[in-house]
């Protein structure tokens, strides 16, 4: 039996219907990841449903309540995978209530335009790239 860890991140946006802006968050740990960009999120408990895991992970991390939009769907049924035994699932997300916040694994927070070089220029956890481009070619049919 292969144990599988179901992760979600969210993609917060400025706009769900017409996302222009990302807000990106720098990792403080594992040292491999310090310092590189993520998207926020984590693990999905046992008995918990991966959105109502994404809603958790971002009051905890961020410190808001976010109203989430379409799935930033992976190749894969369980979404983009991070490494051998996990992948993660990507919804859009608008914060609702409350400001960002770095609160847990993160020292610093971004928005980053979705369009142009600069998001490219931060130094992205490298599974989390992928997501990037994604949201990118979403981006550009608005």
């Amino acid at each position: 039996m292969t144990l599988h860890k179901q992760i979600v991140g969210g993609a917060i946006v400025d706009s769900i219907t017409q996302p222009a802006r990302l807000l990106a968050a720098r990792r403080t740990a594992p040292p491999e990841f310090a310092g590189m960009w993520e998207f926020p999120g984590g693990k999905v408990e046992p008995g918990e449903a991966p959105r109502e895991a994404l809603h958790r992970e971002l009051r905890e991390e961020l410190g808001v309540a976010v109203r989430l939009g379409a799935e930033v769907a992976g190749p894969t049924p369980d979404g983009w995978p991070l490494h051998s035994t996990a992948t993660m699932r990507v919804w859009l997300a608008e914060v609702t209530d409350g400001s960002p916040a770095p609160l847990e694994d993160h020292d610093e927070l971004c928005w980053v335009p979705l369009a142009g070089a600069k998001i490219l220029a931060l130094p992205w956890i490298p599974a989390d790239l992928p997501i990037v481009h994604a949201l990118q070619a979403l981006d550009t049919r608005h």
